[in-house]
């Protein structure tokens, strides 16, 4: 709802944003709490301009003005920039290296990553690639892959192992992609490097698509198996929180 204060920039990207969301007018009219007369005055300069367009059965969309910004400001996405403030704090809450993954074909690339204050350092770097069966991202992203993409997948991409731990049968994978679904987490226990165990959460972007994974990895001697688990928590808070940041509104 609007008082007196509002400016006349307020109410026009009030009406923007409910019409990005409500296409008919009344529907709009009630998200914003404007009056009809100034809905329809700000509505028909949006308009002029081109940030909207009034189809045959008087509903308003997106205009050319709106979706070619929106294309650009997407093209200029910098999800490590974007995504740097929520990893920074999550690693001052775990003291533990946290990644950003992003889906690439059949694997995931690394494209984020900040270490704690360890006198250690992670063997992982920006750009390299992980196996997706065999990585807590990897099993977080395949999470949102129907039966069919998750089958497709296992036909394609194989199921190598690459420590004695890493899953190598379909029947295992399905299981385990199964609870990971159910928990909202996954976790890589030395199945991708030995050593070294992570929880992991999907991260979706404005489309809804889990095309990235965050995760959070320490040293098996430092972190039991319980331990890790436990901050599954803050892992799926931190994806959430990124994936909100990416545009994404809708169920997480």
């Amino acid at each position: 709802m609007t008082n007196s204060a509002t400016t006349a920039s307020d109410k026009t990207l009030l009406v923007l944003e409910a019409v990005l969301t409500n296409r008919r007018f009344t529907d709009v009219v009630e998200a914003t709490g404007l009056a009809k007369a100034t809905v329809h005055r700000i509505a028909t300069t949006l308009v002029q301009h081109g940030f909207l367009v009034v189809t045959e059965a008087g509903e308003y969309i997106p205009g050319p003005k709106a979706l070619a910004l929106a294309g650009m400001a997407l093209e200029r996405i910098d999800i490590s920039a974007l995504a740097d403030p929520f990893l920074a704090e999550l690693v001052t809450a775990t003291r533990c290296t946290v990644h950003i993954g992003a889906l690439n074909g059949d694997e995931v690339i690394y494209v984020a990553k900040k270490d704690s204050d360890k006198p250690y350092r992670m063997p992982s770097r920006i750009g390299k690639g992980l196996w997706m069966h065999s990585s807590g991202i990897g099993k977080a992203i395949l999470a949102d892959f129907s039966a069919a993409q998750l089958n497709n997948f296992v036909e394609r991409a194989g199921l190598p192992k690459r420590t004695p731990k890493t899953i190598d049968t379909k029947a295992a994978l399905i299981k385990e992609i199964d609870m990971v679904r159910r928990r909202g987490f996954a976790i890589d226990d030395e199945e991708n490097e030995p050593g070294i165990r992570c929880v992991a959460a999907g991260v979706r972007d404005h489309t809804g698509l889990m095309t990235y994974g965050l995760s959070i990895s320490t040293l098996t001697l430092e972190h039991s198996p319980e331990q890790v688990e436990a901050m599954a928590p803050q892992a799926i808070e931190a994806a959430g929180a990124i994936s909100r940041a990416l545009g994404y509104t809708g169920k997480l």
